[in-house]
């Protein structure tokens, strides 16, 4: 299931969404998710297609973040 990330700069905030579930996270907290679900695929290889999937979308939105900059 493919996960979405999309920043809200006036909130200075992140949300992530898979399916039915949405987490709103602040923007500061962005590395420690990441690094978060780094971990989990890690730490249970038979959900790492799924963790892979948020990574990819957290990566996505770290790399859109600093092409602003």
């Amino acid at each position: 299931m493919k996960t979405i990330a999309t920043y809200d700069s006036a909130a200075g905030s992140f949300t992530l969404e898979k399916g039915v579930w949405r987490g709103t996270f602040p923007i500061a907290d962005l590395p420690k998710r990441l690094n978060f679900y780094r971990q989990q695929a890690g730490r249970y290889p038979a959900q790492a297609a799924s963790y892979a999937e948020d990574v990819k979308a957290l990566e996505a939105l770290l790399t859109r973040l600093s092409m602003r900059q």
